[in-house]
């Protein structure tokens, strides 16, 4: 593993480098990024910095200097980091230090981008239903922020029930994403993805599989969903595109036809540009 923060290297990535009364770590003021790497090479790094801009606007955050995060990008990338066929970087973009409270102080923004190498994600999975929702209306729907708790108690609970990712609805009973995933499904033989107002993530796999697919933005009913879908999957930085082979306890083909049609246009796009 390697990290940069701010402008410099750590020596060691696991010794304490963010003050203690930064925001982020105390209130979870902060937004990130997950951005694959193959080979050194980071994949659609361009759209994921326009996201961390988005994000940090929305967060009532200033703007990070896109030139900055390249440095700390190449710098956690170097020496290395193009022996590892897959790695995963993060990019965090935090409020920075000030009072240990709700309110914001005058301190700088922080920023710290890590690396690390990664295995690549089975084919399949399974996942569960949780019993709580996303707020499609809430002030950080949409956002990437690092204010996770509700995904950790969400994945904690779809992995006590046999599940690897958890499959959350929003207030209105519809489909909305996963913690760290975008839902996909066929219903009626048509390919489809819950749409932005259903408050999910604007997924960067989610934005290019919808454009190189052909997929329908739709919502509805998360319990349709689950019980009339003839395949579905999962797509994020670094699942890809991942069949779903158990939906709470509805078996289902993994992959189907149409999952491995678009596994198979996401491997071949990939290939052709890293900056899609």
């Amino acid at each position: 593993m390697r990290a940069w923060i701010d402008g410099s290297l750590l020596a060691d990535p696991g010794q304490g480098a963010v003050a203690v009364t930064d925001h982020g770590f105390t209130v979870g003021d902060g937004v990130f990024e997950a951005v694959k790497t193959i080979h050194g090479t980071p994949f659609a790094l361009t759209r994921h910095l326009a996201r961390l801009e988005r994000s940090a606007a929305g967060l009532g955050l200033p703007a990070p200097d896109l030139d900055h995060v390249r440095a700390g990008v190449a710098a956690v990338l170097a020496d290395g980091a193009d022996v590892d066929a897959m790695g995963r970087l993060r990019i965090t973009w935090t409020a920075g230090p000030h009072p240990m409270g709700s309110g914001r102080g005058g301190g700088p923004p922080t920023l710290v981008v890590a690396y690390s190498a990664i295995e690549p994600a089975p084919r399949s999975t399974t996942v569960v239903t949780v019993p709580w929702t996303r707020n499609e209306n809430g002030a950080t729907a949409g956002l990437k922020t690092t204010s996770y708790a509700e995904n950790v108690i969400a994945l904690a609970h779809a992995q006590r029930h046999g599940g690897s990712e958890a499959v959350l609805a929003n207030t209105a009973g519809h489909l909305c994403e996963g913690t760290g995933s975008n839902v996909f499904y066929v219903l009626d033989g048509e390919l489809r993805t819950p749409s932005l107002a259903s408050g999910c993530l604007a997924g960067i796999t989610r934005d290019l599989v919808v454009e190189w697919c052909g997929a329908r933005e739709v919502d509805e009913p998360l319990a349709d969903v689950r019980d009339r879908a003839s395949e579905a999957f999962l797509v994020s930085t670094t699942r890809d595109v991942q069949a779903i082979s158990r939906w709470d306890d509805r078996d289902l083909p993994a992959p189907g036809p149409v999952t491995e049609r678009c596994a198979a246009t996401w491997a071949d796009r990939e290939a052709g540009s890293m900056e899609p």
